[in-house]
């Protein structure tokens, strides 16, 4: 059986129900919601000969590294596993 509760908690409990009605209503005025966008986030912006010239010397760069060829250390340990995972697939 529930028991009654007393005048000063039904009074707090209904100010907080109208609240939250309040609140919702007011949700409800402003629309759905967005998402935020932040505008203190500077994103930069660089032009097409910029991107082109910066394509160019990296591309300048990692040629060279890739020019050097897989030392023979790692060609050979790269060829010993092929040969342990050949084993197990038998």
């Amino acid at each position: 059986m529930r028991r009654a509760r007393p005048a000063e908690h039904r009074a707090r409990g209904q100010a907080r129900f109208e609240a939250r009605i309040r609140y919702r209503n007011a949700l409800a005025r402003k629309g759905p919601r967005r998402k935020r966008v932040h505008t203190n986030v500077f994103t930069p912006k660089l032009g097409r000969e910029v991107q082109a010239r910066l394509g160019q010397q990296l591309r300048a760069m990692y040629d060279e590294i890739v020019n050097q060829g897989v030392p023979t250390r790692f060609t050979e340990l790269l060829n010993r596993l092929d040969g342990d995972g050949n084993k197990d697939k038998r």
